[in-house]
């Protein structure tokens, strides 16, 4: 099989679904690859949920949706263990957090404590339910949705939760023609959205292993993430600067990215396309930066342009 023609085949069948948005679709793409998280921060009504099932739908993935609310508990995230009268023994019910990619929509109406159930799931891998360890599924993604406008009621995610998160992106409204099409497209009373299956989750294991992970990626290009994520932490404008994690998501999404694109290779583009959203959201801003109007994107600008862009050859 021809992996690269099927991951864009992928992201082609997904943009029949989001119309016009192919630039965050081949983001929420890579992000998989590379088996990260993704923080999809926007209005209601957008997409954001029928994006991620297309996502599933399309790399043939376990998909689970989990609604977050203020009553919700970690339990009903990770799932519980109960006392088979029957059988006379423990066992394990599985949580929704069980499946290759979940959906935790609108995860800041959640107490802190709900929101930190999934905390070892995005680090480790696994999961620890009374004192017992479950792996979860290969690949494993979590995509989470907040809604940025409606603070009311809401519990915003802690530093260290989205510092687990390699990328964050926004749909955004669409433009008058592509308004449009959606409506010829799914105007229609009980129109449902369909995504082709095209791949297996057994597939994306393979592609993460034998080609993102063999992606050349020259010292120069290592040092220019390393220059970009340490700028943040003696920027004048900011509070609290990318911690090295920011520097390994960069560092395995620049090589996604490159395989989307079809090279065995990484080029400096791919790294000043993926600052601001692998970056933006590990930031603090001062107070009086903010003021100022000053956002993470906009002093994220300012360390790209001020640092050089190494020249980098094919392969060494």
């Amino acid at each position: 099989m021809d992996y690269n023609k099927a991951i864009n085949d992928v992201i082609e069948s997904v943009c029949k679904v989001i119309v016009g948005k192919e630039d965050v679709v081949e983001k929420a793409i890579i992000a998989l690859l590379t088996g990260g998280h993704i923080l999809i921060e926007d209005v209601p009504g957008v997409g954001k949920t029928t994006l991620v099932n297309a996502l599933a739908r399309t790399l043939g993935c376990s998909f689970s949706r989990v609604q977050f609310t203020p009553d919700l508990l970690p339990s009903d995230i990770t799932g519980i263990t109960i006392y088979n009268m029957k059988e006379s023994r423990f066992e394990f019910i599985q949580g929704p957090i069980m499946a290759n990619i979940v959906l935790a929509d609108e995860i800041n109406r959640s107490s802190p404590k709900t929101q930190s159930s999934l905390l070892e799931a995005m680090q480790e891998g696994h999961l620890t339910v009374d004192g017992k360890t479950y792996y979860l599924p290969k690949p494993f993604t979590v995509l989470a949705t907040q809604n940025p406008i409606e603070y009311e009621g809401t519990f915003p995610l802690p530093e260290a939760q989205l510092d687990r998160f390699c990328m964050k992106i926004s749909i955004g409204y669409p433009d008058f023609n592509e308004e449009k099409e959606i409506i010829n497209r799914f105007g229609r009373i009980n129109k449902n959205f369909e995504a082709d299956k095209i791949l297996t989750d057994e597939d994306i294991v393979y592609i993460q292993n034998n080609f993102i992970d063999k992606v050349y990626v020259d010292e120069s290009i290592t040092q220019y993430i390393i220059q970009v994520v340490q700028a943040t932490r003696s920027h004048t404008d900011i509070y609290l600067g990318a911690s090295p994690r920011g520097s390994l998501f960069m560092y395995s999404l620049v090589k996604a990215l490159a395989f989307v694109k079809g090279r065995d290779y990484v080029i400096p583009d791919d790294v000043k396309k993926l600052i601001i959203p692998t970056i933006s959201h590990r930031l603090l801003l001062k107070p009086e930066s903010r003021i100022k109007g000053k956002t993470a994107e906009t002093v994220l600008k300012e360390i790209a342009e001020s640092i050089r862009v190494p020249l980098v050859k094919k392969n060494g």
